[in-house]
């Protein structure tokens, strides 16, 4: 048996995609510890790729069950920030082609901010179609933040380029045209719907990053509006900004007179 350095196995094993490989096969045999090593690191990547391609293909069930149907153009629709106490509520739709492949895609909440700024720039790329919506705050006091939801989601909807013929939308009931399925926790459930998660989410953090600029001390490049508690400081300390929920406990309860 060839006795190879352990930078060469490493780069080997890089291209190597089963066990059933004759390399692999063959180094299998070493018994060096830094063979093994690497063997078995090469082995846990494998199987959590395996994991991700089975999670990406039970969260297009919805996609290939409307498709069969004959459906072409299924929209998933999202939104991010109703819980926030500052910042706009943000919805995106997306419309993605049969042959998308993400393994790994999600929903937004559960990846890092890295892989969402990966996945943004791969779905922005990738998509038939993307729009997303963000209705600011005062329209949130105006009319509710149920109601800005939906307003956003169906801006967001008729802001495609690309007309659907259905729509999966996360957990919320839209008077639309488009036949539809309301889908509980969607955004981890159907492909379409988490890229909508992560268009909406990205676009609404880099939003809240943008404004932090001019009021670093309530932390919204980290808090992203929710009330964490350097951001209840901040609004005791020097009072609510134009992004501040007027109408959102407790914020109402703290604003100056």
């Amino acid at each position: 048996m060839t006795k190879y350095t352990i930078s060469i196995i490493e780069q080997k094993l890089a291209d190597i995609q089963d066990v059933q490989d004759p390399f692999y096969k063959e180094i299998a045999e070493d018994e060096r510890k830094g063979v093994q090593n690497l063997l078995n690191k090469w082995k846990r990547k494998k199987h959590h790729e395996e994991l991700l391609e089975r999670k990406f293909i039970e969260m297009n069930q919805y996609e290939t069950k409307y498709r069969l149907k004959g459906y072409k153009y299924i929209a998933g629709i999202d939104e991010v920030g109703r819980g926030p106490l500052a910042g706009p509520v943000a919805a995106a739709a997306v419309i993605l082609p049969e042959n998308f492949y993400l393994p790994g895609i999600d929903d937004s909440k559960k990846l890092t901010e890295k892989k969402r700024e990966e996945y943004d720039e791969i779905i922005r790329r990738e998509a038939i179609a993307v729009s997303v919506v963000m209705i600011d705050a005062i329209e949130i006091d105006r009319i509710n933040i149920y109601e800005a939801t939906k307003v956003a989601m169906k801006t967001a909807l008729s802001g495609l380029k690309c007309e659907p013929d259905f729509l999966l939308i996360d957990a919320m009931k839209l008077d639309t045209p488009y036949p539809n399925e309301a889908i509980i926790k969607g955004d981890a459930k159907s492909i379409s719907i988490a890229a909508a998660s992560i268009i909406a989410k990205t676009a609404r953090d880099r939003f809240m990053k943008d404004i932090s600029v001019n009021f670093p001390a309530y932390g919204f490049s980290r808090n992203m509006g929710y009330g964490t508690k350097e951001h209840l400081q901040a609004i005791e300390k020097h009072g609510i900004t134009p992004y501040h929920r007027k109408s959102f406990a407790p914020v109402k309860d703290m604003i100056w007179e």
